[in-house]
């Protein structure tokens, strides 16, 4: 088996222009590897990304993309990998709501977030595959959610794409794990991000209070848990779901 070297390790991040996908693209670099990622339309944000993940000394590069469109995963990979060679680590975090009640909720919400969240993944999956098999090595990592495991309501297709991801996953683990290739799945309970810190004071409590560890996370703790998933110390972990939760999820 042929070992890559970690610097010629090449990572893509989905969905990486601000909160946790732009802490995964952060930590990545700081483990010393060139970071591929893609936005879906804030190019503002994917420069302040594309900045933090320079000033750790890693080059990057930045890609608009639509993932739920194969074309144009396809062609993204090819920006990255003209730039960095073939991707190795391949970590899923592109992802949307379009929260409502099952009884009101429209085609289109549902179709909207199980494209993005859930086909966008396989999407990226099948164009990183062939590369990996081809240097006998990998890292995939999905993120998922808390609410793939314990359902949450109003957010039927949310939940139902985030439960998804963790059957992709594990099927995609056991295909490629005879060419060395793993596959994770993260999932965070409530994390602080633009969107949360909008939400009112009393909303922000009882969710804290949910939470055995009493807070909310951040998107560094989930990015510690995504580079370590893509690292040589987690070479025996694959098809795994890791909560980074607080303990929210337990018993799920």
């Amino acid at each position: 088996m042929t070992e890559v070297p970690s610097s010629e390790r090449a990572a893509f991040v989905t969905g990486a222009s601000r909160g946790i996908g732009r802490a995964i693209a952060i930590a990545l670099a700081r483990a010393g590897h060139p970071v591929g990622f893609c936005f879906a339309s804030d190019a503002d944000s994917a420069r302040e990304t594309q900045h933090a993940v320079e000033a750790e000394g890693s080059k990057a590069v930045a890609v608009q993309c639509d993932v739920s469109d194969a074309a144009a995963v396809d062609a993204a990979f090819g920006e990255v990998e003209a730039a960095f060679g073939r991707v190795t680590l391949l970590v899923n975090n592109a992802g949307v709501t379009r929260d409502g009640l099952v009884a009101r909720m429209t085609d289109d919400a549902w179709r909207d977030v199980i494209d993005t969240n859930l086909t966008g993944a396989f999407n990226t999956i099948r164009r990183a595959t062939p590369g990996m098999m081809r240097q006998r090595y990998g890292r995939i990592v999905n993120v998922a959610s808390v609410a793939g495991q314990s359902g949450q309501a109003g957010q039927a297709n949310y939940a139902a794409a985030k439960a998804g991801l963790v059957g992709l996953s594990r099927s995609i683990a056991r295909e490629l794990a005879p060419r060395n290739i793993t596959c994770n799945v993260v999932a965070p309970g409530p994390i602080v991000t633009a969107m949360t810190a909008d939400m009112p004071a009393e909303w922000q409590d009882q969710i804290s209070t949910a939470v055995p560890l009493g807070r909310f996370g951040t998107p560094e703790e989930c990015a510690a848990v995504v580079a370590f998933l893509c690292s040589d110390a987690a070479s025996y972990v694959t098809g795994a779901l890791v909560p980074v939760d607080g303990g929210l999820g337990m018993g799920h």
